[in-house]
């Protein structure tokens, strides 16, 4: 007789996305522009307040050129460190490029990512 706790666990294995999508049939929609999304249903109030919400009252100015994730701020997390480093990206990058940290070897690090999404 097996009992629950003795019977063997199979290897949970993942599907392959894109194959996982041909078995669901999605087709994602086209790409749009943030302001072709902006002037989707703009006589719809409720929208009109959701997307407001979303991204503020002045106008929304996007950059073609940019990267749509940047990393503003990382963060090195030790427990046995008297506090985290923060090295901001957002100044002046040569002035940090000069500053040391000195890192224990052997010891645990965590390292957190700041990002924005454009």
């Amino acid at each position: 007789q097996v009992t629950m706790t003795e019977k063997t666990q199979e290897p949970h294995v993942e599907d392959d996305d894109d194959e996982l999508d041909g078995k669901l049939n999605y087709k994602p929609p086209p790409q749009k522009t943030l302001q072709e999304l902006q002037e989707l249903d703009k006589d719809d109030e409720s929208l009109a307040k959701y997307k407001k919400s979303l991204l503020g009252d002045g106008p929304v100015v996007v950059d073609p050129t940019a990267p749509n994730v940047v990393v503003t701020r990382l963060t090195l997390v030790c427990d046995s460190a008297p506090g985290p480093i923060t090295m901001d990206l957002t100044g002046d990058l040569e002035a940090l490029k000069k500053e040391t940290f000195v890192l224990k070897e052997g010891v645990e690090y965590r390292v957190k990512i700041h990002f924005r999404v454009s």
